[in-house]
């Protein structure tokens, strides 16, 4: 694993793409402490579990739709619902009294 400073990244992030293309994890330091990691999307590490995390992460914040989270962890509807259960997230996310105004409106 390669180590590089945050100073030197922002000066040279072609390691980061050199790093990246060589499948390499690159460990990035802020005043000589560990300050992060990055690693390829399609490095086997995601396959682990951190690729379900952080993918259930970004549906939780609205970055992906329940059909996107599905086909990105190749899992049935059914099995994405069960997890997001699961991991107390909501599955359908509305507002009742939103929907009651609509309901309202059209009477």
């Amino acid at each position: 694993m390669q180590t590089i400073g945050i100073k030197e990244l922002k000066t040279n992030p072609a390691v980061l793409t050199k790093a990246m293309e060589a499948k390499e994890h690159l460990l990035i330091s802020k005043r000589g402490k560990p300050f992060a990691l990055a690693t390829a999307l399609d490095d086997p590490l995601f396959d682990l579990g951190l690729k379900t995390w952080l993918l259930t992460r970004a549906y939780a914040s609205g970055g992906l739709s329940l059909g996107q989270l599905a086909r990105a962890l190749d899992k049935s509807y059914t099995d994405i619902a069960k997890l997001l259960t699961l991991l107390n997230i909501p599955v359908l996310d509305y507002d009742l009294t939103d929907e009651l105004d609509t309901l309202e409106s059209l009477v």
